[in-house]
């Protein structure tokens, strides 16, 4: 016991979230493993996962330099690209079941009309090409937000920003088994008519030709609709784009000049690009209150586990 205690002191909230889920992942894949091809590979990999944490957690803890610093702090970024994959092999056939329907009627509910149906009426070249790149910016912003403050040498406000950003990433991705779909862009319109009914200029068709694939519809799949990630509802770009916001509002560092008008597009683009409903932005706005406040305790309760000082967010003097 004592051994396991000291060997969990090594970790900050983020890695233990990561672990926890981790852990998640591979109950899930042992309950539905007649479901899941290849669940056996999963866990293996996720148990692999686990190890390089209380690798990386301990070299940091241990080794005096920025190299496994920075190595411990950066390693999220290609993680939360995995777990995304991961997810793709695991949601649709636990659940095999789309909620498309039942989102759609709670926009039509709410407006009285289809609000990506609505918002073609004012598409343009121009405003598709900005919304695209913007779209795109999504995973850049909590890294830019990361950067920012290893430059201030905000340490404690890093790890905030870290466990907040990823632990939010996990919430989400607890969404898309609870309400999985695939959103409007297959079901209100066409798919395969994306391309000329939202044009752009100059590198729209890549941009968004990069973002199929990474929803594993490459160009040329013959039914996107039924291989697509299941990553509707919530938004997770909603979600994880706010809380990156707040966090940079809160800590007033100069690169929220960027993330926030950014941000309120990219979010706006989700809707206009036919990414998602109306109702998942609103989920994910719920999700990151959830996430901020439930986020809060769980970090401050490791904290005082870890016999560190609680954080409050607060602006950077």
């Amino acid at each position: 016991m004592k051994f396991l205690k000291s060997l969990f002191k090594l970790l900050n909230a983020t890695d233990l979230s990561v672990v926890c889920f981790f852990l998640f992942l591979s109950f899930l894949n042992l309950i539905f493993y007649e479901r899941i091809t290849g669940w056996y590979l999963l866990i293996i990999i996720n148990s692999g996962v686990i190890s390089l944490v209380f690798y990386l957690a301990k070299q940091h803890n241990s080794k005096p330099g920025k190299g496994w610093m920075y190595a411990h702090y950066f390693y999220l970024v290609p993680l939360i690209l995995f777990t995304f994959k991961e997810l793709y092999l695991m949601v649709k056939p636990i659940r095999n079941i789309d909620y498309d329907q039942t989102l759609i009627a709670i926009d039509r509910f709410i407006f009285g009309a289809d609000p990506t149906v609505v918002l073609y009426k004012f598409a343009h070249p121009v405003l598709t090409e900005l919304l695209q790149i913007v779209y795109a910016t999504f995973y850049f912003l909590p890294v830019i937000l990361g950067i920012n403050l290893v430059l201030k040498k905000k340490w404690i406000e890093l790890e905030y920003m870290a466990f907040c950003v990823v632990y939010g990433f996990f919430l989400s991705y607890i969404g898309y088994f609870l309400v999985p779909a695939v959103g409007p862009r297959f079901t209100l319109h066409d798919f395969a008519a994306t391309d000329s009914e939202l044009p752009g200029l100059f590198i729209t068709n890549l941009l968004r030709e990069v973002t199929n694939l990474g929803e594993s519809i490459p160009n040329g799949t013959l039914n996107p609709a039924e291989l697509v990630q299941r990553d509707v509802f919530p938004s997770g770009h909603t979600q994880m784009t706010l809380i990156v916001m707040y966090v940079a509002y809160k800590l007033n560092v100069k690169s929220r000049y960027f993330i926030i008008p950014d941000g309120l597009l990219l979010i706006f683009s989700t809707l206009y690009l036919r990414y998602h409903y109306f109702i998942d932005l609103v989920g994910g706005l719920v999700f990151m209150i959830i996430t901020m406040w439930t986020g809060n305790y769980i970090f401050n309760f490791w904290q005082r586990f870890k016999g560190l000082n609680e954080y409050k967010l607060s602006k950077l003097q």
